[in-house]
């Protein structure tokens, strides 16, 4: 399994993946997620992936290739025209791959991965989508302006509960991370390195990059920190009374 977040905010978009897969409990690797392709003064577009691990380095590959060998009938991500040009590129490629691995008369469920695709095109605003297995997608939107795919359940509640797009990026990865917190103590199939990217609107380029290990100190500091506050909030509630 695994636990992938996009958030938009007013300053630009933050990403944070982890990368352990898993096939039982004596089959664990690690795996990164998150993959970017850029091109200077012109686009920033991110990918996480999350599902099967054939599937998803099948389309990450097919997508790279194609960057690397244009077909005159689909654009490659370097050249989609528009942010959901390329949300509908990694939707067909995704159909594509599941479509040649899943035997005839066979269910494509088991070949199944979902994707969050996050960037900006030079002369158009960032945008973010959300990517099913069925190759649809969605799109982030002031009501709703962060997706997560993989195991969501865990660390979705913070999110919820404090993400606000007025937010800092600084701010953003201290939630993110709390987020990423409670879905390592909740769940062994989610487990760092954990892989952090910030694009800034308008600026056509990475701004910012990180892999965070298990042992980094700021990591400790927030899961430390967190449960402390936790039970604090706890213990200051009311008793319930009979």
């Amino acid at each position: 399994m695994t636990y992938c977040v996009g958030l938009k905010t007013h300053e630009g978009l933050v990403f944070m993946s982890d990368t352990r897969t898993n096939a039982g409990v004596d089959n664990i690797s690690v795996f990164r997620k998150m993959h970017c392709w850029q091109k200077e003064d012109e686009r920033v577009l991110v990918l996480l992936s999350a599902g099967n691990l054939a599937t998803t380095q099948a389309v990450v590959s097919l997508l790279e290739e194609r960057t690397k060998a244009p077909d005159e009938r689909t654009p490659s991500m370097l050249e989609t025209p528009s942010m959901y040009q390329a949300a509908r590129l990694v939707g067909d490629t995704v159909k594509e791959v599941i479509r040649q691995s899943a035997p005839a008369g066979q269910s494509a469920d088991a070949f199944g991965a979902s994707f969050i695709l996050g960037g900006q095109i030079c002369g158009m605003e960032p945008r973010l989508f959300m990517i099913y297995p069925e190759g649809n997608f969605i799109e982030a939107s002031a009501d709703t302006p962060f997706f997560q795919i993989g195991e969501t359940k865990y660390g979705k509640p913070i999110l919820v509960r404090a993400f606000d797009t007025a937010m800092s990026f600084e701010e953003t990865v201290k939630l993110l991370l709390v987020s990423f917190d409670s879905t390592l103590r909740s769940n062994l199939s989610v487990a760092p390195p954990i892989d952090l990217l910030y694009y800034e609107r308008d600026s056509f380029r990475i701004g910012y990059e990180k892999r965070i290990e298990a042992e980094d100190p700021y990591m400790r500091t927030i899961s430390e920190g967190w449960s402390q506050a936790l039970k604090s909030a706890f213990k200051s509630l009311p008793d319930f009374t009979r």
